[in-house]
């Protein structure tokens, strides 16, 4: 991890490039502060909150907010890895929280953060395990939890390959609150105290109202449904539109399906956008991006039928579900173990899902179980299963009734996690 210190800061100039986020404070990352350490916390310490990215950041609003509700005077130390989830952690902060870049896990690094914060407590989200967070907090007596903790078979098996890191680095931990029994019992093989099963924070996220009233007021000015295609992943993309090709080629029942619904896609990683919207031109498609909408998307040009829109902006999930009537999940298409389905399914946005969501397995199943979700072998069979439920009114309806029961019966793991980590906040 020394070593690879200088390719990690040629990466950060790389990717910076995209997202000029990733050039901001590049030497937090390797324990070199320049704020000071705020004055009322010299005796009590923070609460270390780590939230890598962006879905964890939203996992984590949820949880600060129970905690918030439980403890009001604790004070937030924020850490993330990415770009994305440190600019939504910023709705986060309080007076007296700290935002700053994830330590680098060399001894050194790690140190110099514990030196500088003085955290009384570590919570890490998710699926965040480094070793030397681990060596570091036992050697600080800081304790290290990890909540919302999921494992996915994968996972572990790459783990289990390398059991002489991982393995100290699970047992080191002081506690795991996990997601599902699946997840506790692939935790505990690799050595993990775990307290028990708490369920996924993800459910307690509330969507965001103003963005789904938005949603409404220009659903209302929409003669079509919309299908959207959510958190595409490279190559993913191309088989999207090779798809709709075909159905323009060759239409289904020698119906003009493919024009008798408004496409909206958004990639997963925004420093795709531009390189998307250049494959889709490059197929002859028009591209309609959300970031040059001024009352939403136009649907009065004549040439609209041949036209995409495209989610270019961050931190809109609801306002495109809440305008979708339904999902294809991204990432389940090709082998990269889907994303989250629970923001669609609270948003009443029904989830077509393809045969890879190995990182989401027991939400998806629950979901499909329910009839929130429903399992397709492949992109074209998503196509047109998608298309078949927009195009009966009574089959939507019951499918949007399913999300919202199925988002509404797995509620509560932000209270139970919130009380499980009450022994470990100091109060003053």
């Amino acid at each position: 991890m020394w070593a690879l210190q200088p390719l990690l800061r040629r990466k950060l100039q790389r990717r910076g490039r995209e997202e000029a986020g990733y050039l901001h404070a590049v030497e937090e990352r390797f324990g070199h502060y320049a704020q000071p350490t705020h004055p009322s916390l010299i005796e009590g310490g923070y609460v270390w909150v780590h939230a890598v990215s962006l879905g964890e950041t939203r996992a984590a609003a949820v949880l600060l907010e129970a905690l918030r509700a439980a403890q009001p005077d604790i004070r937030i130390l924020l850490t993330h890895g990415t770009a994305t989830g440190r600019a939504q952690g910023v709705s986060l902060l309080q007076d007296g929280d700290v935002q700053v870049w994830q330590p680098w896990d060399t001894p050194a690094a790690v140190q110099r953060f514990l030196a500088q914060f003085k955290p009384h407590i570590g919570i890490v989200l998710e699926t965040e395990l480094w070793p030397n967070w681990v060596v570091q907090c036992n050697k600080a007596h800081v304790p290290l939890v990890l909540v919302n903790a999921r494992l996915s078979e994968k996972s572990m098996r790459q783990a289990q390959r390398l059991a002489w890191l991982s393995r100290p680095a699970y047992q080191g931990l002081s506690a795991v609150l996990a997601q599902t029994q699946a997840d506790a019992e692939r935790l505990s093989a690799l050595g993990a105290k775990v307290d028990g099963v708490f369920g996924n924070l993800k459910f307690d996220a509330k969507p965001d109202a103003t963005q789904l009233a938005l949603a409404h007021t220009w659903k209302q000015k929409l003669k079509r449904p919309v299908l959207l295609f959510s958190s595409s992943r490279e190559g993913e993309e191309v088989m999207w539109l090779d798809t709709l090709q075909a159905l323009k080629d060759a239409p289904l029942d020698h119906r003009d399906h493919l024009h008798a619904v408004h496409w909206l896609l958004v990639p997963r990683h925004p420093q795709r956008f531009d390189d998307v919207a250049t494959l889709m031109a490059e197929r002859g498609w028009k591209v309609s991006r959300r970031s040059q909408w001024t009352d939403g998307p136009e649907t009065d040009h004549s040439d609209d039928v041949d036209t995409i829109w495209l989610g270019d902006s961050l931190g809109e999930m609801a306002l495109y579900y809440g305008l979708s009537d339904a999902a294809l999940l991204g990432g389940s298409f090709a082998p990269l173990g889907g994303q989250n389905l629970i923001e669609s399914t609270a948003c009443g946005c029904p989830v077509v899902m393809g045969p890879h969501t190995f990182n989401f397995a027991e939400a998806a199943q629950l979901a499909q179980e329910a009839g929130a979700a429903l399992r397709v072998e492949d992109m074209a069979q998503a196509v047109t299963t998608a298309l078949q439920m927009v195009r009966s009114d009574l089959d939507e309806r019951a499918h949007v009734q399913a999300c919202m029961a199925f988002s509404q019966a797995h509620r509560g793991a932000a209270q139970r996690t919130a009380e499980a980590l009450r022994p470990y906040l100091k109060t003053n």
